[in-house]
């Protein structure tokens, strides 16, 4: 079935004596609403009323007829209805006509010499201007046409005679003998536009609407042109015979000798043909077009836009309808027009879909706010998806291809069709508001489809956030599939923590095969570390801390900062105390990152510290690095007990923990003992004295350097340590009290590098101070001066001034002056209370 953007009806038959048939043929048109005027060549004009449409048919009465003369054609009628003139070319004259009575107007006599005629609008006027075209001169006037008069208002000078014109607005567009022009009438001035051949086709100019026109071109061509003579559209490909053509937006319709064309002005291809034997003319109206021939007038009227761009759908042109409808859009009102784009979008998106261009379809059914629920019903399985209460509203008779057929005959192309089914949901689900409504039809057929489709990626995306499936519909598919990774998920989005943590401990321990996740065992640690459900924390906590302590203790290290306070320090403690090594990362992320300063956690760490190292010494390896941890906490923390450490720490062979914890307790001597005979490590030995003064004052490095010194001298085999730690830190120690401590039997070589060191400490010494006493000295200076020079003001000494302390008038020229800025005499500054 061919597409018809007009209905063709046959309207009316001229009759006549056959003698007289070649006289009374129609020579021209005019319509305006139900009047019709038809202008004959035996100078005829007759008015025909049209009545509304009655079962598809136009019903016409006749009207009135007059004769204007003795013979001639009626070349042109054009109605002006405000005025209720009909206005009539006949024997190169312009005469008025009453609309309805066909009499003449007697206030508006004819205008003589006319060849061509219009009429316009007038902007800003309530008259209606007419052009006509000079017969006899290079010219074409203005006229202002009233109820009863009519006159020039002016005349514009033209380089050739027109042989066609059309006005539209203020600008007139003709031809010439060899030409087309353009001409702006308010300023008289002309532009030429492009050459045409009057012998060898029909020169035609039509007005379009909007200050366009339509022109027939060279090499046969339908040229759109613009009041500024630009061309805005691409032009038609018409046939060289084109008799007429007139614009009925959107198409174009053209005459020929024996056919009628019509042209879409958006794609500029020829829509439909109609068989029309003889035809002369075409006059545009209000609904359609009017042609005629000698003898018979048609009407061709537009179908509603709405019914042609359905039946293109229909046809599957779907391009040609979507062009269609946007180019239409002015035509409908905002919210008619987006409703019919919806359905339009919808039904041209289903073609693609069928003809597996899913890209085109998915954007037509977004923009078509299409129900995603019709596209799930079309797939075979689906149905378990959609509620009960869906109520498909498509037919099934236009539902194309049956898809469940398809999955038999050809599973690479019903493969295609479920990749679309994805896109399209996915795209739908994202930002679209009506997509709420169905969010469980669209989630639960989305996870049959990863599920049927193995696409774990996609499948485990759509479980990891928020979703809409059901547990009824979900989990058969699910275990049907081998998902039992993505099933654990499921669980956890619809609270069901537990089932959840089962399943992937089954995963975990072999009971059940899914190959999806890699680390099943460490993404239940890190679900366990995000759960605030207590009951399946610590039902799953054991379970995950025998398998692995390192790493099951990061349930509760890895718990976001705001659900700390969910579990008690001391219940876990309790927990992870059958578990070393899961104990001792607790209690360092409890110290470390949590800055905890109760005693107990740091008592409990240093041991776990100590117990550590004692069980690697009993071994062939040593635990250098918790060793370093036990040191590194003993000498930072201020919160663990020293005494029930050193308790711990004393009968064992950890000397320099002793000597830290010694040191920690103000048995300084002692644990330099420590350290230079147990530990006999004599640089551990002066370490111990730096690190232990550092930051504090002199006198207790001093204290430290001098009894390690004592120490060393205290045996004979450390006496080169003794004169090691003398020559190493000269600047440290005092010298008279080093003399004093020194055996008589040293020479004065063997301590002179100490004594010059020394002494070159206290000269350096002595000069610092004398040097900083001097800039102390120069910033005071400074400082007096900067007063001075603020304190040099001038204080105004009137006449009767008194002394605020004796009160007595200030006549001497000394004077003095206290912190409150007050004047006293000199004598009375002592006196003067501050």
């Amino acid at each position: 079935m061919a597409f018809n953007a007009f209905t063709q009806a046959h309207l009316y038959e001229k009759q006549a004596a056959p003698k007289e048939k070649d006289k009374c043929s129609i020579q021209c048109l005019e319509c305006y609403d139900q009047n019709l005027y038809i202008g004959s060549r035996d100078a005829t004009v007759q008015h025909i009323i049209l009545h509304s449409r009655e079962n598809g048919a136009l019903k016409r009465k006749e009207g009135r007829m007059r004769k204007l003369g003795s013979g001639g054609p009626v070349t042109q009628m054009r109605a002006v209805p405000v005025f209720n003139h009909l206005l009539v070319l006949w024997d190169r004259s312009v005469s008025a006509l009453n609309m309805f009575s066909l009499e003449p107007v007697p206030a508006l006599k004819k205008i003589q010499h006319v060849s061509l005629f219009d009429v316009r609008e007038s902007s800003g006027s309530a008259c209606v201007e007419m052009v006509t075209s000079s017969s006899r001169r290079k010219m074409i006037r203005i006229h202002v046409v009233g109820v009863d008069r009519w006159e020039v208002v002016k005349e514009v000078s033209m380089p050739q005679e027109p042989v066609a014109l059309a006005a539209d607005g203020g600008s007139l567009c003709m031809a010439s003998s060899d030409r087309y022009l353009i001409c702006d009438i308010g300023t008289g001035s002309c532009m030429e536009l492009f050459p045409h051949s009057l012998s060898r086709q029909c020169v035609i100019v039509a007005s379009v609407g909007g200050g366009e026109f339509l022109l027939n071109g060279p090499g046969s061509l339908g040229m759109f042109v613009m009041k500024t003579g630009i061309c805005q559209r691409p032009p038609l490909q018409w046939p060289r015979e084109v008799l007429a053509a007139r614009a009925c937006f959107p198409y174009i319709l053209t005459l020929q000798a024996t056919t009628l064309s019509v042209y879409s002005m958006l794609d500029q291809q020829c829509k439909q043909t109609m068989s029309l034997s003889g035809g002369k003319g075409l006059i545009s109206t209000s609904d359609g077009v009017l042609v005629f021939t000698e003898r018979d007038i048609f009407s061709l009227t537009l179908v509603p836009l709405q019914d042609q761009i359905q039946a293109l759908v229909g046809h599957q042109r779907v391009e040609e309808a979507l062009l269609l409808l946007d180019g239409v859009q002015s035509h409908f009102p905002l919210d008619s027009y987006k409703e019919l784009q919806k359905i339009i979008s919808r039904q041209a998106g289903y073609v693609y879909f069928y003809q597996e261009v899913f890209s085109e379809a998915k954007d037509l059914f977004i923009k078509g706010e299409l129900d995603p629920r019709e596209i799930i019903s079309l797939y075979p399985d689906m149905e378990s998806c959609l509620g009960e209460n869906f109520q498909s509203q498509l037919d099934r008779a236009s539902r194309g291809r049956d898809l469940r057929a398809l999955r038999q005959e050809d599973r690479n192309t019903f493969h295609r069709y479920l990749d679309f089914l994805g896109d399209f949901l996915r795209a739908f689900s994202r930002g679209k508001e009506q997509s709420v409504g169905c969010r469980k039809e669209v989630d639960c057929a989305l996870l049959r489809l990863y599920a049927e489709l193995g696409d774990v990626d996609k499948l485990q995306q759509l479980l990891a956030f928020p979703n809409g499936c059901r547990l009824d519909d979900s989990v058969p598919v699910l275990q049907q599939h081998n998902r039992f990774f993505a099933l654990g998920s499921l669980y956890l989005c619809h609270g069901k923590h537990t089932e959840a943590i089962k399943t992937w401990v089954k995963i975990a321990d072999g009971h059940l095969e899914d190959v999806s996740c890699s680390d099943v065992y460490g993404h239940i640690v890190w679900t366990l570390s995000q759960m605030k459900d207590n009951d399946a924390v610590r039902t799953f906590a054991d379970w995950a801390l025998q398998r692995n302590q390192e790493i099951g203790v990061q349930i509760f290290t890895k718990r976001p900062p705001e659900d700390q306070a969910m579990f008690v320090t001391q219940d876990v403690l309790a927990l992870l105390k059958k578990y070393p090594l899961a104990s001792r990362l607790y209690l360092e992320f409890l110290i470390q990152d949590l800055e905890s300063e109760e005693e107990l956690h740091h008592n409990l760490l240093v041991l776990a510290y100590v117990t550590q190292v004692l069980q690697k010494e009993k071994g062939t390896d040593s635990d250098t690095k918790t060793r370093g941890k036990l040191q590194q906490l003993l000498w930072d923390s201020i919160f663990y007990d020293v005494f029930t450490v050193y308790e711990r720490v004393e009968p064992t062979t950890l000397h320099m923990e002793k000597a830290i914890l010694l040191g920690r307790a103000g048995e300084h001597t002692q644990a330099l003992q420590v350290l230079v005979y147990q530990e006999q490590d004599l640089h551990a030995a002066e370490a111990f004295c730096c690190r232990f003064a550092q930051g504090k004052d002199t006198q207790l490095s001093q204290t430290l350097m001098l009894s390690l010194l004592n120490i060393y001298l205290n045996s004979q085999d450390l006496a080169s340590a003794a004169v090691d730690l003398l020559k190493n830190h000269p600047q440290v120690f005092q010298t008279e009290k080093v003399i004093q401590l020194l055996p008589d039997s040293w020479s004065l070589q063997l301590v002179s590098q100490f004594l010059l060191g020394s002494l070159r400490e206290t000269v350096h010494r002595w000069r610092m101070g004398r040097l900083q006493k001097a800039l102390v000295q120069a910033d005071l200076l400074r400082h007096k001066v900067m007063w001075m020079q603020a304190s040099k003001t001038m204080i105004k000494m009137e006449k009767g001034g008194v002394c605020t302390v004796c009160q007595r008038d200030l006549t001497e020229p000394q004077f003095a002056r206290n912190v409150r800025g007050e004047l006293t005499h000199t004598t009375c500054t002592g006196n003067a209370t501050s």
